[in-house]
Parts: structure tokens; C-alpha cells; sequence
């Protein structure tokens, strides 16, 4: 019944792949002429690298950070290949972010603020207490913090973690904590977690629900599948890649409730604001007043964040994002000497530092503002998005291109916040599902030989966006049309070059590699890890239940079920109705044809696979009271979910 009861949950689904990306990939023989840079860039302009270099100390000896069983978790040497010029299947600009990405090490940011950088997708950033050290987003994979801490206790000289901050509740600030602590520290007293309100149940929450397709898609928008280099994946903009190790999560000790709330732990002064529903569900950034220093979390970043991310999430609000950061400035700007993140290098000087925040401020407030503006003109969602285009004095700015997000996608995330997908269109309305709409279309347009002669022409021409509508037409129609398919996957290879965004190049190149190689189902993804599962909360546990009932082969049933928890007493009482399954927790039914009594532990145990209800029921940790065959009919309701379903077929 629980078997692959989570996918993806926490932000990023399958961050702990054990096994490496292909090898290979599909070449082609062609030429490729240079792909062309927005002429607003200056990139004689150097700040950026000066910076990024700035206050290196040390970083790790070849051979990458690797597990307990000797299995390679992240390897900065893998990206060596950015030292060279920019190829013709790369966009300058994303090889330019790609370059300042791949820097790694150890790096001071001023004296008793430090950072590590390119170890993994984010930063740790160390501020020295008066008795240890003061860990900020440890990473995701215990083994990544674990060497950043080692290089940190070499280089600065050994201390005791004293305090770890959470800045919000994505993987790669809080998935690496096993790495620098563990729970005896926290027993003994001599460590604090602290995290925003609501902290760990945002961290289990975000995707479960609908986690296995964001797994799916989130193995495209970071190329986890294909091979690094000039020609594969070559950074994802908010940093160079996801670390493949393990990862943990320890709840908060110290929650952060409101802006303005101030804390001074191992001597240090920490003055919190408070960032909701921007860039994560719960987030703060905080100013260091003795440093003059500000840590911007991921509110602010040397790129162009996400409005909705190409994984699938819940839409982010660019108005409030903005909001935030003006915010940061009314409260902090006048004082702020450097500012450091969750992502990048940090900015140094007051000017520099307001100039940052205001430009990224502005360009959120553009891109939500100018959508509303032109969508209240009659303009539907593509059309707003084909039309808005940054002015210049903020598109100019490195640090607002589409790296990670883009102009493009965040218009229409805010269309769809405030409209739906729906433009209006009464032929929108209902229109035929994909396949059916395919094989019309291709019918319409005269076969699939008429189409490829066609879409030869049009690509030849250097038309890749429409020849990649068009012949996923085809695909969906004739999804055994291998012709079809190698043009289409040239298409996305070339749209795929010339993005200036690394999750677009991404997910081009895994379309292109999926349409022209076996999927790679042999790659064993793990979706949960022991802390997650033990800080799921149940409700979230049988709300999943329910999106996995099959309600079709449950209509006409009426079934009630019990469970009870032995070493927490915690209740739920189930009930299957109209083919729906609701949960009211602390209840039990008087008359169940069902009750499940066991122990959290033990249903920890069955999610991840380390028992089975049948061997646990055997062993008497499992009880069942009631009727065992209705139960069993019960349990058959329950779909697995497979995570390589197809994407660019049918």
C-alpha cells in the first residue's frame, strides 16, 4: 500500500539520483554558427569576476566530494571545461554566469563572514561567534556541508557549530545539516536551529501532493540526466548543479515569527525580516549590525529568479517579491555595507549594494505590473509575454537576465496568477486533448510527409520555435515517427544553444535526448530520506492517500477505516465516499470495517521500504482489527506512480 507513498519532498524531487548522468549523448555533425548575446550586455564589464574572486582562500584537492561508499556526490572540477571560450552551442551570456558559478572554495566576505561557494547548488556562508561557528543553508547533501565545514576548520581553524540559520524551507539550504551537526549536539544544549515560522512542515509540504510530476520535470530543468559540457548542461544559472548526496532535515529549535524580531546568539546581533510567499512559502533575510552586513537569503540573487518555476509550483507573487526587497531597503539600505545570499557572490558598497536591491526590486514590480497592464489592454497570456521586454536600464544589468528565470515565463506566471490559463477564447474552452488535437492537425496539414518536407524548409531557415510546435504535433500523432523525432530533437538543440537561461537550455537538451535514446530507467531515484518521512505530518501522509486513490475503481464504495498511532496517539479516521477519501485526524469511527494499529516508527519503516505492512503485521508491530478482505480492497485502491512517464511522447 505505501510503496512509493513520497516523490519529491522537499523543492527539488530527485536530488538524490545514485547514479551518474549518461556518458553519451546524441551528436550531430552540424555547424553552428555563434549564437549572438543581447547587445545591451557589456561584457568587457569585469565587476562581476573581480567579485566573485574576491577574498578566495582555499578550495578542495581534485578529486570531488565523494559518499562513504566512495560514489561521486558533486565534483567542481566536472565544469573545467567553462575555462575555455565560449562555444558555438552555448549563449555567451549564460557561459559568462556559468564561468562565475563554477569558482569554488572557501572565500572571505569580510573579516568574520565567510562563505563557501560551488560546492553544490547553493552557498554556506560561516559567521564566526564568540564560541563557534554560525552556519547559514548548509547545503543540500550531508557529504557537500561536511566537506565545506572540513575546508572551513582547516583554513580558519577548528570550531564548534554553534548556531545553523534556515533561511526558508528549499532543500538546498537545509538538506546538508547531518553534515555539520547531529542530534546529540542539540540534546546536550550546545547548538539552535533557526528557521522561519512554519519552517518544517513547508519543507514536506510543497510537493508532496503533486510531487512525482515535479520530480519528472525538475529532472529536466537541471539537466540531471545529461553530461556536462559544451554540448550537455553546463550550469543552471542559480548555481552549477545539484549535489547527488544525502540529505537530512532536523527541526528548528528557534522559530522567527515576525519582522523586526531580534536575536543575539554566541555573541552575535541578528535583526530578522520576515518574506513570505515570494521566493519560498516561509523565508527571512536578517542584517548583522556589528558586520554592517545583510544576508539576502534567496530574495535577491545575480539573476532573475522564478515567478513559477519549469518544475511546476505554486506561483509566486512578483508584486510581493518586490514588496520585500523595498522593504530590506527602508529598513537596512542606509547602514548595509556588503550583502551576501544563498546564491552567487556577494555585493560590496553601500551604492553598489542599493543599486542592486532596487534594480532587482524593479524588475519584479516591471515584469507583474507591465502583465497586468497589457492583459487589461485584452492581451492574452502568450501574446503579454512576447511583448514585455525589460528597458535598459535594467535589462543592462547582469544580474536581472533570465539565467534562472526568464521575462518570458514570469509574465505569464503572473497571467496566470491573477487570470488561470483560460484567455477567454471561447475555442479554449474545451478544446481536444493532445493526441486527438495531433493526429487532426497532421490530417489537416496532409500527412506527416508533407509536414517533415515542410519543417525541413522551416528549420533550415532557422524557424527552431515553430518547427518544434509543429512537429510535436507530429509526435503525438505518429509517436513511432523516428524522422520526425530527430528533427524535432534538432530543433530543441538549437533553441536549447541559444538559451540565455540554463533550466530552458535544460529542458531543450533532455527533450532532444529523451526523443533520440531509451529513457535512462535504469537510474535509481530515492524521493525520501529518514528526517523527512519522520517530520511529515500525517495529515499531509493521508491527504496523499487520497490523491493516489483510484477513483473510478472506487465509485460505489463506502468503507471506513481507523488508525491509530501507539507511540504517538495520534487518530485518523478514513472515509472512502463518492469515490473520495477524506481524513478528520484525532477522530476514530465507532463502527470501522477497519483499524490499523501500529507505531509512527513503524510507518516510517514501510515508507521507506526498510519493512512491509504484511511482514510488520506478522511480527505484531501491525495490528489489524476488523475485516482483513475489506481492508486489502482498500489498500488495491491505491496507484503507483511511475516517474518515467513520457514527456515528449505520448
Amino acid at each position: 500500500m505505501f510503496k512509493h507513498m513520497l516523490y519529491a519532498i522537499a523543492t527539488f524531487g530527485l536530488l538524490n539520483a545514485c547514479a551518474p548522468a549518461p556518458k553519451n549523448t546524441v551528436d550531430t555533425p552540424e555547424t553552428f554558427a555563434p549564437v549572438k548575446a543581447d547587445p545591451v550586455l557589456d561584457f568587457s564589464n569585469r565587476a562581476d569576476f573581480e567579485a566573485a574572486d574576491r577574498g578566495f582562500i582555499a578550495s578542495l584537492d581534485k578529486g570531488g566530494i565523494r559518499n562513504a561508499d566512495g560514489a561521486l556526490v558533486y565534483s567542481p572540477e566536472a565544469y573545467d571545461f567553462l575555462k575555455s571560450d565560449v562555444p558555438a552551442t552555448a549563449n555567451p551570456s549564460l557561459w559568462r554566469q556559468s564561468q562565475l558559478n563554477a569558482k569554488h572554495g572557501l572565500f572571505e566576505v569580510m573579516d568574520g563572514i565567510y562563505q563557501v561557494r560551488g560546492f553544490d547548488l547553493s552557498n554556506m556562508s560561516i559567521i564566526r561567534g564568540d564560541k563557534g561557528w554560525i552556519l547559514v543553508d548548509p547545503f543540500i547533501s550531508k557529504e557537500t556541508a561536511k566537506a565545506a565545514l572540513d575546508l572551513v576548520n582547516k583554513e580558519l581553524g577548528a570550531r564548534p557549530v554553534s548556531v545553523i540559520i534556515l533561511t526558508h524551507s528549499h532543500i538546498d539550504h537545509y538538506g546538508g545539516i547531518r553534515g555539520v551537526t547531529d542530534m546529540e549536539a542539540l540534546k546536550a544544549g550546545d547548538l539552535q536551529i533557526i528557521a522561519p515560522e512554519g519552517f518544517t512542515r513547508e519543507t514536506v509540504s510543497e510537493n508532496i501532493l503533486a510531487g512525482n510530476q515535479m520530480a519528472r520535470r525538475a529532472g529536466y530543468m537541471f539537466g540531471a540526466f545529461l553530461p556536462k559540457g559544451p554540448k550537455g548542461h553546463i550550469g543552471s544559472g542559480l548555481g552549477q548543479g545539484i549535489s547527488l548526496g544525502n540529505s537530512g532535515l532536523i527541526p528548528p529549535t528557534i522559530s522567527i515569527t515576525k519582522t523586526g524580531q531580534t536575536l543575539e546568539i554566541d555573541g552575535v546581533k541578528m535583526v530578522f525580516q520576515m518574506a513570505p510567499g515570494a521566493e519560498a512559502p516561509e523565508e527571512f533575510m536578517f542584517y548583522l549590525p556589528q558586520f554592517k552586513a545583510f544576508c539576502q537569503a534567496e530574495e535577491m540573487n545575480h539573476n532573475l529568479h522564478n515567478l513559477l518555476t519549469p518544475r511546476g509550483a505554486k506561483i509566486r507573487n512578483g508584486l510581493v517579491w518586490s514588496k520585500h526587497i523595498d522593504q530590506a531597503i527602508d529598513l537596512f539600505g542606509k547602514d548595509i555595507e556588503v550583502s551576501f545570499g544563498s546564491h552567487h557572490w556577494p555585493t560590496w558598497g553601500n551604492d553598489n549594494v542599493i543599486d542592486f536591491f532596487e534594480k532587482q526590486r524593479d524588475t519584479y514590480r516591471y515584469i507583474h505590473d507591465q502583465t497586468l497592464r497589457l492583459a487589461n489592454h485584452g492581451g492574452t497570456m502568450i501574446e503579454i509575454a512576447e511583448q514585455i521586454k525589460l528597458p535598459t536600464s535594467l535589462a543592462s544589468e547582469f544580474y536581472n537576465r533570465g539565467y534562472y528565470g526568464t521575462v518570458n515565463f514570469n509574465s505569464k506566471a503572473q497571467y496566470q496568477f491573477y487570470y488561470g490559463w483560460f484567455d477567454g477564447n471561447p475555442a479554449h474552452l474545451n478544446p481536444l486533448p493532445p493526441v486527438e488535437d495531433a493526429q487532426e492537425t497532421v490530417r489537416y496539414m496532409g500527412g506527416s510527409t508533407a509536414i517533415l518536407a515542410k519543417a525541413q524548409e522551416d528549420y533550415d531557415k532557422g524557424n527552431y520555435r515553430f518547427v518544434a510546435s509543429v512537429l510535436n504535433k507530429l509526435i503525438f500523432a505518429e509517436p513511432k515517427n523516428q524522422d520526425a523525432a530527430d528533427l524535432l530533437a534538432k530543433a530543441y538543440r538549437r533553441l536549447g544553444y541559444a538559451s540565455e537561461s540554463g533550466p530552458w537550455r535544460d529542458f531543450y537538451l533532455t527533450g532532444a535526448q529523451e526523443l533520440t535514446m531509451p529513457l535512462l530507467t535504469d537510474i535509481s531515484i530515492k524521493t525520501g530520506n529518514p528526517d523527512m518521512i519522520a517530520n511529515l505530518p500525517l495529515d499531509l501522509f493521508f491527504d496523499l492517500m487520497a490523491v493516489k486513490l483510484n477513483g473510478p475503481k472506487a465509485e460505489g464504495l463506502d468503507m471506513k477505516i481507523n488508525f491509530a498511532f501507539t507511540d504517538t496517539g495520534e487518530r485518523a479516521a478514513l472515509h472512502l465516499k463518492n469515490s473520495v477519501l477524506n481524513t478528520r485526524m484525532g477522530r476514530q469511527h465507532e463502527q470501522a470495517d477497519a483499524t490499523i494499529t501500529l507505531s509512527r516508527t513503524s510507518l516510517n519503516q514501510i515508507m521507506l521500504k526498510q519493512a512491509s505492512f504484511p511482514a510488520l503485521m506478522k511480527s505484531g508491530d501491525v495490528k489489524v482489527e476488523g475485516s482483513l478482505l475489506r481492508l486489502r480492497k482498500f489498500m488495491k485502491l491505491q496507484d503507483e506512480f511511475d516517474y518515467w512517464f513520457e514527456i515528449v511522447r505520448p
